[in-house]
């Protein structure tokens, strides 16, 4: 007597798990807001003394104008631009006194780390040659904005080769003034751009030679030509 097969029974369905990401949310608006109008600025789609109006950056990025006052409070304090109740926000211009203050502070902070840097090790050469090659490209295809932000670079990475965070975070707080300063001496002296990439390969090439006078004197002259050149160009 043959016994009776078991029944077969199904196996259960399990949700099958993907590995695609989850979309990415969007930033709030006040943040985009923000962000669109400070790189208007720094790249000077929005010059010194230009008038924006709520409704017009509302439009703009697509909000209301609730999220455009939160973010133009937030340009103000940073110093970007200055608040008019009921008509808009001023973009600052850049003041002569505000080129010299940087500079003066970027000597110091600068000359400092050329001088800390040598020897300098093989990994802060080569991130130099790397910033000094994206400058050139860059240049090339005539994106000062880009330069502007690569050439910052370089400098930081001389800064941060130091090890001293409290500078490192000194330098930093001046990063918006200099990528501004940056495309306004651009703009108004083109020919200024090989130049700038010049004086760069001088400072690395003091770096890789290990000499720290010559480092630290390619630093002078290069960041002293900003406050002459940009000077010039403030209103």
């Amino acid at each position: 007597m043959s016994s009776a097969a078991a029944p077969v029974t199904s196996a259960p369905d399990i949700p099958r798990t993907t590995n695609a990401p989850a979309p990415a949310k969007a930033p709030p608006a006040a943040e985009r807001v923000y962000a669109y109008v400070k790189q208007a600025v720094l790249e000077r789609h929005y010059e010194g003394g230009m008038l924006l109006t709520e409704g017009e950056l509302a439009e703009a990025v697509g909000v209301s104008r609730t999220p455009v006052r939160e973010a133009l409070l937030r340009l103000e304090v940073e110093g970007l631009l200055k608040l008019y109740p009921k008509k808009g926000a001023m973009v600052l211009p850049v003041s002569a006194q505000e080129i010299a203050d940087v500079v003066e502070t970027r000597l110091l902070v600068e000359e400092h780390a050329a001088r800390k840097a040598v020897p300098a090790a093989a990994a802060l050469i080569t991130e130099l040659e790397e910033q000094l090659a994206k400058m050139e490209e860059l240049a090339a295809s005539g994106d000062l904005a880009a330069v502007s932000v690569a050439d910052r670079c370089f400098h930081a990475a001389i800064v941060r080769s130091a090890g001293n965070q409290i500078l490192d975070r000194l330098y930093e707080q001046l990063r918006d003034r200099q990528l501004r300063m940056g495309v306004a001496v651009m703009h108004a002296n083109p020919d200024r751009i090989a130049k700038n990439i010049a004086e760069h390969g001088e400072i690395l090439q003091a770096l890789r030679a290990g000499d720290a006078a010559a480092a630290v004197d390619a630093v002078h002259r290069h960041v002293s030509w900003v406050r002459n050149l940009a000077q010039g160009d403030a209103r």
